[in-house]
């Protein structure tokens, strides 16, 4: 199994004196190294609620740290928290759009209150936070899985979702972020999420099965009169669909759909419209395109560091004329 200090894949420097060493160093193989042994993948440090005591895997959360699962802290989210680390106490501060809520412990997280209490949708983790008596629980939401969560974390000024509102989710995926959009948007709200590929949209129906306010459409985005029987008419169209012409699909959708002075935020990666040209120059065009449709955009954030090449844009729909003599 190589040199006694020496361990092929991960592990702390072999679990000290080579008891560790091979592949599991610390954690699994051969528990050597104290506290912290290693920890299977990545460990070293505390990952995997340290090598002696529980098998965590180091970091699979992706907050890099703690352990994959079990571990010390046992349940879903991994020894120490995947990613965010509350501490014991975590403090929920309403972020400054309705809905959206920041957990304050020994790191932030950006979080939105649970609309289904006890259900995850894609293993994130759940908070539970007393408030007068009354237990409410909160899901951390991940920038890197989600591009309005990088938006919201890049600083994009306003969202046009909140409690009661109506959205139209175009490039709905498995409903990762849709979940966290119905969320916000709360029993008095619905979201209606077009995916075109069926595998994904199993997954998304079976969240649906458990949000009522969620409406899944699997159809193609670029046949929206497929679908206006289901849709009524919408506040905001978000849209993710990674397609060179995502600009005319948004339009079309728009067209159908969306009342005059609505918001639109889309999701544009560079290299799905132009691979050859510059990220600036792509993100340019399309809000050049856009402006052709009636699509006024107001702003334009990337989303670095969490998305390469990717920019979010926000805007409304047929903005209403301003009145010169007043």
């Amino acid at each position: 199994m190589g040199k006694p200090g020496f361990s092929p894949r991960g592990g702390g420097g072999g679990g000290f004196g080579g008891r560790g060493g091979g592949r599991g160093g610390g954690g699994r193989g051969g528990f050597g190294g104290g506290r912290g042994g290693g920890g299977g993948r990545g460990g070293g440090g505390r990952g995997g609620g340290g090598g002696d005591r529980g098998r965590g895997g180091g970091g699979r959360g992706f907050g890099g740290r703690g352990g994959g699962r079990g571990g010390r802290g046992g349940g879903g989210g991994g020894g120490r928290g995947g990613g965010f680390k509350g501490g014991k106490t975590v403090i929920i501060e309403p972020h400054r759009y309705e809905g959206v809520f920041i957990a304050r412990g020994k790191e932030d997280a950006l979080v939105t209150r649970n609309f289904v209490p006890g259900s995850e949708v894609y293993g994130e983790k759940r908070i539970s936070v007393e408030t007068n008596g009354e237990k409410i629980e909160y899901r951390v939401w991940n920038p890197f899985r989600s591009k309005l969560a990088a938006a919201i974390l890049g600083g994009v000024d306003k969202i046009h979702m909140g409690p009661g509102c109506k959205i139209l989710y175009l490039g709905a995926a498995s409903g990762t972020t849709v979940s966290h959009v119905s969320d916000i948007v709360g029993p008095e709200g619905l979201v209606y999420a077009v995916e075109f590929s069926h595998r994904s949209g199993r997954d998304l129906i079976n969240v649906a099965k458990k949000r009522t306010n969620i409406i899944p459409i699997i159809e193609d985005a670029r046949h929206p009169h497929k679908y206006r029987m289901l849709v009524g008419m919408v506040d905001t169209i978000f849209a993710d669909v990674a397609q060179p012409d995502q600009g005319r699909i948004v339009a079309l959708n728009a067209q159908h759909f969306l009342k005059n002075g609505g918001h639109f935020v889309i999701s544009i990666k560079a290299s799905c419209i132009d691979s050859t040209a510059q990220p600036e120059a792509v993100f340019a065009a399309e809000v050049k395109k856009m402006q052709a449709d009636k699509l006024k955009p107001q702003e334009q954030i990337t989303l670095e560091p969490y998305e390469r090449d990717h920019a979010v844009v926000v805007g409304i729909y047929r903005p209403p004329p301003k009145n010169i003599g007043s």
